[in-house]
Parts: C-alpha cells; sequence; structure tokens
C-alpha cells in the first residue's frame, strides 16, 4: 500500500537497543510516521539508508564507527532527500557548529519532551529551508561565532596526553574523566585545528605552539665491546 505524500518514514541509529526501541514504539504511535529500521552503528546506518531512503534519520551524536560528522556527510550522498536530525547528550558549540556545517536539519538533546521530538521530525520533513534546534541559548550563541581555533586548558591536557601515544581510555583514567568525555574533547579539538586525525591534530597544534609535546626518551647507545686483553700473555716479535 502506498503511504501518503505527508507520511514520515524514519530510520532510528543509536548503539542503545532500549533507545531504539522506545524511540519506535513512540513514533509509531503517530498516525503520520513509520520506523521503516534501527541501526546501531554508522556502517549499518549508512547501508539501511542507501536501502531505504528514509526522510529522516535520527542519529545518535556518539554511535560505534566513524565520527558523525562523517556518517552524516555519507547519509546525504547516499541518500540526499533524508534530513538528519542529531540525538545528543552533549550541549557543545563547536560541536553543533560542525554538524550544522555539515548539513543536519536539527540538533535535540536527549533531554528533549516527546513532543518536541514529534514536531522537529514534521518540522524538518516538511520545511526544506528549517533548522530545528533545541540547545542552549550558550550554545546556540557561542556555535554561530567564528571559531577562534584556540584550545581550551582541558583539550591541551587532552592531545598532550594524545601526544604520547595514549589511548582514549588511558587519557580518561589519567584526567579522571568519561572516555565520552575525552572523545567529545578530541572531536572538538578536531574541528577547531582542521584537523583529519589524532596524529594531524598534534602536528597542528605542536606547529602552532598550543601544546608541549615531550620528546620521546633516546634510545639506548649500543657499547662497543674491545677486543679481550692478553693480559701479557702474547709474545712481541723482535
Amino acid at each position: 500500500m502506498t503511504q501518503p505524500s505527508n507520511h514520515i518514514t524514519i530510520l532510528i541509529v543509536d548503539d542503545h537497543a532500549l533507545v531504539r526501541e522506545g524511540l519506535r514504539e513512540m513514533l509509531e504511535l503517530q498516525e503520520d510516521m513509520t520506523v521503516v529500521g534501527e541501526a546501531g552503528d554508522s556502517a549499518s546506518a549508512t547501508a539501511l539508508v542507501a536501502e531505504k531512503r528514509p526522510n529522516v534519520v535520527l542519529l545518535d551524536v556518539e554511535i560505534p564507527g566513524e565520527e558523525v560528522t562523517t556518517t552524516v556527510s555519507r547519509i546525504r550522498s547516499l541518500s540526499p532527500g533524508s534530513k538528519v536530525i542529531i540525538l545528543s547528550m552533549y550541549d557543545g558549540p563547536q560541536l553543533l557548529r560542525s554538524l550544522l556545517a555539515a548539513g543536519v536539519r536539527g540538533y535535540l538533546l536527549k533531554s528533549a519532551h516527546r513532543q518536541e521530538l514529534v514536531t522537529a521530525i514534521r518540522s524538518a520533513h516538511a520545511d526544506d529551508g528549517r533548522i530545528v534546534l533545541a540547545v542552549s541559548r550558550e550554545s546556540l550563541a557561542q556555535a554561530q561565532e567564528p571559531s577562534s581555533g584556540v584550545l581550551s586548558a582541558r583539550e591541551r591536557e587532552v592531545l598532550e596526553l594524545t601526544a604520547q601515544a595514549l589511548s582514549n581510555t588511558q587519557i580518561a583514567s589519567r584526567l579522571h574523566l568519561t572516555e565520552a568525555t575525552v572523545k567529545r574533547h578530541l572531536r572538538n579539538i578536531f574541528v577547531k585545528l582542521g584537523a583529519v586525525s589524532r596524529i594531524d591534530a598534534v602536528n597542528k597544534a605542536a606547529a602552532a605552539s598550543l601544546i608541549t609535546v615531550k620528546d620521546r626518551p633516546p634510545a639506548p647507545r649500543r657499547l662497543r665491546l674491545s677486543p679481550p686483553e692478553d693480559n701479557g700473555r702474547s709474545s712481541s716479535r723482535s
């Protein structure tokens, strides 16, 4: 049966099954909405987008796989008509700025009410020129300002430990943070520096004297062994 033109097909992308199930149950109570698929990582999400071509993709900002901005770009390339709405626990201007630049049509905190989400989905679907945001005023104001490119004190700490080849888990333990917080700091660092990888971020920050990269300890010197002495036993020729 063909759906009416105002019917909205939705793909839910979140790595928590309970969250996906809750969203599906809530959205399918709406007469004009149908959930056509669920995914728990970026690779599954892009594969389903290519297959289903949903009207709206609800995308968790911290799913496993590629960086969220890369996932957004892939979704838009595979299905230009799909509107991406970000769901996030994080209210940060740098991330918001990068996602708006990537072309998302909405950014909602997971603390948003049910009706806010439903309204955002309908608005994004109905109006190609509308962007729906449910973030703090401070975050929105900072997101609209040009990026200064200067790292915060905490971001410098994270990047200096990254330069020591520590993993996100090790950095989190060293700074008494959660691993998710470390990932958010790194994402903000990438945006501010225009970096595409951890090494690229370290190199750019070091070149701009934003961080101090500790030199690695020198390799141990090899000792050259002298021939054993003969303790005077060898005879000399006359």
